[in-house]
C-alpha cells in the first residue's frame, strides 16, 4: 500500500528500485525507531503512533521522487507533510529543534542503511533526490516548529459580525413584523422565519468558537467513542447531493479507532464540500482510508487548478482563502479547512496538503487510531501572549 501525501492517483509507473524501497518501509521504520529512542532522549517516552507521525508519507514521497518521469522531484514537492511533522513535534512532544533535526538525520542514515544491507545500488541522481528531500524536510519541519512556538495565530472578530449580519437583520425584521400584526397565522410563519435564522446564527458561532478557542491554544473539547470510520464516511456519502454523490469515489480499508465522531464528521464533509466546489467540474472525488503504525490516514483528492505553494499555509488560517476562492462564486467566511485542522491536531494528528497540476489536490487528515492516549494535547504553546 502506497501512502504517499498524492494518493498516487495518477498512473505514473514506479521504478524497480522505488517499488522495493517502498516494500522495505516497515523495516526502516523499525530500524529508525530503535535508533531514535536510543539517541532522543525526548523520544523515550513517546507512543510509536505519535513518534512515527507523518515520516511515513515522507517516505513514500521520497520513493516517488527516485522515479524517473515521476512527477515528484522532491519528496515535500508541492506538500505539507514536513510542515505538518513540525508543528506536531512542537505541540505534542517535548522536542526541541535538535531532536527534530537529528530524527530527520538519523531518517537519512536508516533509509541508506536498509537499502545497502538489502543490496541495492544507488546512482547519483537517486542518492541526491533522497538526500535534496530529507534537507529540505528538515528546513520544512523547523519553520513550522518555530512558527508554533511563537505563538502563531491571528485574531479573527471582523468577519464574525459580517457574516452573521445576514441571518441577524432577517431576524430583527421578522421581530418587527410581529410587533406590527394581529394575524395569527402570519405571527407564526414569521416566528418560524425568525426562529430558523436564530438557529443558523448559532451553529455559526459554535463552530466559530470551537475554532477560535483552538487558534487560542485550546483544544477542542472533544467526546471520545469508538467510531467506525468507513461507516461515518458512507454516512456522509448517503447525506450529499446527489449529484455530487455520483462524482465520489471510495477507496476503503476497514479502520476503527477512537475519535470524535461528530467533530470528525464535520471535519471530512468540509473536506468534501471544497473539493466538489474547487475541483474540475464532472471529475471525481475520492476519498481513501489507509491504516498504517497505529494512525489512521484518510485522504481527499480531487483533480483542477492547483493550490499555488505560497497559499498552502494562509488556506489553513482563520478569514484568509486562496485566491482561487476568492475570485470564485461561491461565498464562504473561511474557516472550513482551519476548522479542520482544528480537529485534526486536537486529537493529536495534522492534516497535510498535496499540489500540483500533474498530480491534482489531496488532503490528508493523519490521525493516530486511539486519540485518547493523547488527553489534553495543547494545539498552540500555552501562555504565549
Amino acid at each position: 500500500m502506497n501512502h504517499a501525501s498524492d494518493q498516487d492517483a495518477a498512473p505514473w509507473q514506479l521504478s524497480g528500485k522505488a517499488a522495493r524501497m517502498l516494500a522495505l518501509r516497515d523495516t526502516v521504520f523499525t530500524v529508525w525507531e530503535e535508533r531514535v529512542r536510543e539517541r532522543i532522549a525526548q523520544a523515550r517516552t513517546v507512543q510509536r503512533p505519535i513518534l512515527v507521525d507523518t515520516l511515513p508519507v515522507l517516505y513514500d514521497n521520497i520513493a516517488q521522487s527516485i522515479s524517473p518521469g515521476y512527477p515528484r522531484h522532491s519528496a515535500i514537492d508541492g506538500t505539507t507533510i514536513s510542515a505538518e511533522h513540525g508543528g506536531e513535534r512542537a505541540r505534542i512532544t517535548s522536542y526541541d529543534h535538535t531532536a527534530l533535526i537529528e530524527e530527520y538525520q538519523i531518517l537519512r542514515w536508516a533509509i541508506f542503511h536498509v537499502l545497502q544491507q538489502d543490496g541495492m545500488v544507488l546512482d547519483y541522481d537517486e542518492a541526491h533526490a533522497i538526500n535534496a528531500s530529507i534537507d529540505s524536510g528538515i528546513q520544512q519541519s523547523v519553520e513550522a516548529f518555530s512558527l508554533v512556538h511563537s505563538g502563531f495565530r491571528e485574531r479573527f472578530a471582523a468577519a464574525l459580525t459580517h457574516d452573521m449580519r445576514g441571518p441577524l437583520s432577517a431576524t430583527m425584521s421578522a421581530l418587527e413584523l410581529i410587533l406590527l400584526s394581529d394575524d395569527p397565522a402570519r405571527i407564526r410563519t414569521t416566528a418560524t422565519k425568525a426562529l430558523a435564522n436564530t438557529r443558523r446564527i448559532a451553529v455559526m458561532i459554535d463552530e466559530l468558537l470551537d475554532t477560535m478557542a483552538f487558534h487560542s491554544g485550546e483544544s477542542i473539547r472533544l467526546s471520545m467513542s469508538s467510531v467506525d470510520i468507513v461507516a461515518l464516511v458512507e454516512e456522509i456519502q448517503a447525506e450529499t447531493d446527489a449529484s455530487h454523490r455520483t462524482r465520489t469515489r471510495l477507496d476503503m480499508c476497514p479502520a476503527n479507532g477512537w475519535w470524535d465522531r461528530p467533530a470528525l464528521k464535520r471535519a471530512v464533509e468540509n473536506l468534501l464540500a471544497n473539493a466538489f466546489k474547487y475541483g474540475a467540474p464532472a471529475t471525481p472525488v475520492t476519498v481513501r482510508i489507509n491504516e498504517a503504525f497505529g494512525r489512521l490516514l484518510l485522504s481527499v483528492h480531487n483533480e483542477g487548478p492547483p493550490i499555488p505553494p505560497q497559499e498552502h499555509e494562509c488556506i489553513f488560517q482563520m478569514y484568509r482563502r486562496a485566491e482561487l476562492a476568492r475570485r470564485g462564486p461561491d461565498q464562504g467566511w473561511g474557516i472550513g479547512l482551519p476548522y479542520v485542522r482544528a480537529v485534526a491536531e486536537s486529537h493529536g494528528g495534522s492534516i497535510s496538503l498535496d499540489s500540483s497540476a500533474e498530480r491534482g489536490t489531496t488532503f490528508t487528515v493523519d490521525l493516530p487510531l486511539d486519540a485518547r492516549q493523547i488527553g489534553d494535547a495543547p494545539t498552540l504553546v500555552q501562555g504565549v501572549a
